[in-house]
């Protein structure tokens, strides 16, 4: 097993799930048997992070572009997200894990939207990790939404035009009570972002595996996060700078 430092830990970690297609291409399975194989990934990466003392795992689930795929795809990603939460609402709940969402969970099946209001209810007080599904999520319909609330609450007077900054700003998106990825993971060997985070992802470390989605497993994790480990975060400053800081 990869070696990594406890004491270097990223607090956030965000993955893109990319692969389940073509892992079922390469065995030969339909699509949803591709999908029902990276459910299970979901769930070694989720007890992965929490054995180490991730603090917050964001998953990208479903994107707003996910629902252009064929309709009987799309109703059994549904049909997986309702079976996902019914076996592990009691394990995650055990395991002190938060559920949270980003993105229009109302645009989902009514049954899965209840599921995952129920879900967050229920977990809402834990403490020891928050797991952030994004679900018909979109990062640019999420800035739009930010920017329209912003407009909102100027003409109502709550906020002057003149107090807008960065930290206003990210107030205003989905991922506000969080902090931003610390380390970004995304499989199957694609070497996009996919209009995922576009404004929290501005300092965040980019990692890319040619493994998919549904072969992701602990060892490839420890991979991520030992390179992870290598990398200076300097945001901007030299490294001088930095150790400088580090000094003070």
């Amino acid at each position: 097993m990869t070696k990594i430092e406890k004491g270097n830990l990223p607090e956030h970690i965000a993955i893109i799930m990319d692969g389940n297609g073509r892992w079922a291409k390469q065995h030969a399975i339909g699509r949803l048997r591709g999908h029902k194989r990276g459910a299970q990934a979901v769930r070694a990466a989720v007890r992965t992070c929490r054995e180490i003392g991730i603090k917050y795992l964001t998953l990208f689930a479903f994107s707003v572009e996910n629902w252009g795929r064929p309709t009987k795809e799309v109703e059994g990603l549904m049909s997986l997200l309702e079976e996902y939460l019914a076996k592990e609402l009691k394990e995650l709940h055990k395991q002190g894990i938060k559920l949270t969402t980003i993105g229009d969970i109302y645009q989902l099946k009514p049954s899965v939207k209840e599921k995952i209001i129920s879900a967050k209810k229920i977990t809402a007080n834990n403490d020891q990790m928050v797991l952030n599904l994004a679900l018909s999520y979109g990062s640019r319909d999420e800035i739009i939404g930010a920017v329209k609330k912003i407009v909102q609450d100027s003409q109502n007077g709550k906020i002057k035009s003149d107090e807008i900054n960065k930290e206003i700003f990210s107030k205003y998106l989905n991922t506000a009570e969080m902090p931003d990825p610390d380390l970004l993971i995304r499989t199957s060997g694609e070497y996009r972002i996919s209009n995922f985070l576009l404004w929290q992802l501005a300092y965040t470390e980019l990692y890319f595996t040619k493994v998919l989605w549904p072969d992701f497993n602990k060892e490839d994790i420890f991979k991520a996060i030992a390179s992870y480990q290598k990398r200076e975060r300097r945001f901007g400053l030299t490294s001088d700078q930095l150790n400088e800081n580090l000094r003070r």
